[in-house]
C-alpha cells in the first residue's frame, strides 16, 4: 500500500481488508498494490489505483471519489474487472462513472514525462492491454507498420491512431473475443512538438493527444491526469 497526500488510517486498513477479500474471492495467490492519493483540498476527490501482476494475471484498475468512498469505488471496480476479464467479456464504454477527464482552458505545465520501454504488438494485443490495464488510451508499437501507435475507447468500440498509415490492417477488425470493433483513424497522427501539443489539448478540451515528435520522430501521448496537470509518455 502506498499512500500520497493526507490519506486517512481508516481508509488504508479498509483497502487491505477488501482487497485482500476480493482476492480470495477469485481465488488469486496473487501480490496486488494500492495507492491512494489525497489531494490538499479535501472537496477534491481522491484517486485509487489497484494494480495485480502475477499468477496469470495481469490487471490495474484506477478511479476517483470522495474521502471515504474512494476505496468503496475501487475495489468495487477491482471486483467486476477481474470476473470480467474471467469471463473473456470486454469493457463498455462510455462509462457515466468515469466521464473523460476532458477539460477546455488555458495551456497547463507538463507535471510528469515518462520514458516508457513500448509493447511491439498488433493493434488486437494492444487493445487487450487498454481492456486489463483500464486505461482510456494505450500507446504502443505496431508490430505490422512499425509504426509508434495508440489505441483508445470512442463511441461504439475502440480506435487505432498510427504515426502515418491510415489503411486497414490485415488483423481482424474485432478484439477481446470478438467484440470490440477497432476502427482506423482516417487521419494520421499531427506532427507538433510538445509546447504545441498542450496548446492543442488544452484549447480544444482534449482528454489526450497522440502525435509525432518533430525532433525525435516517435509517438507520444500527451493526457490530463486527475488533478487537471498534464503528463507526456514517450517511448525509451
Amino acid at each position: 500500500m502506498t499512500t500520497r497526500g493526507d490519506v486517512p488510517a481508516p481508509d488504508v486498513t479498509r483497502a487491505v481488508r477488501a482487497i485482500g477479500r476480493v482476492l480470495r474471492r477469485h481465488h488469486l495467490d496473487a501480490p496486488a498494490h494500492a495507492r491512494l492519493t489525497a489531494p490538499l483540498d479535501p472537496g477534491e476527490p481522491t484517486v485509487a489505483q489497484i494494480n495485480v501482476r502475477g499468477a496469470g494475471v495481469t490487471t490495474r484498475v484506477q478511479v476517483t471519489g470522495p474521502r471515504g468512498f474512494a476505496v468503496t469505488f475501487a475495489v468495487e471496480r477491482f471486483d467486476r474487472q477481474l470476473a470480467r476479464l474471467a469471463a473473456q467479456e470486454s469493457r463498455t464504454w462510455p462509462e457515466p462513472a468515469r466521464p473523460a477527464l476532458a477539460m477546455l482552458g488555458e495551456p497547463r505545465a507538463i507535471a510528469r514525462r515518462k520514458q516508457c520501454t513500448l509493447l511491439t504488438c498488433t493493434p488486437a494485443e494492444a487493445v487487450a492491454v487498454l481492456d486489463a490495464m483500464d486505461y482510456d488510451a494505450h500507446l504502443f508499437t505496431d508490430s505490422e507498420t512499425g509504426e509508434d501507435a495508440v489505441v483508445h475507447w470512442a463511441a461504439g468500440g475502440v480506435r487505432l491512431i498510427r504515426q502515418r498509415a491510415t489503411y486497414p490492417p490485415v488483423w481482424p477488425p474485432e478484439a477481446i473475443g470478438g467484440s470490440v470493433p477497432i476502427v482506423v483513424d482516417a487521419e494520421p497522427a499531427p506532427r507538433l512538438s510538445s509546447g504545441d501539443a498542450v496548446n492543442v489539448l488544452c484549447r480544444k478540451g482534449l482528454p489526450f493527444l497522440f502525435c509525432t515528435d518533430p525532433d525525435s520522430g516517435r509517438g507520444g501521448l500527451l493526457y490530463r491526469r486527475y488533478d487537471g496537470d498534464l503528463a507526456l509518455v514517450v517511448p525509451a
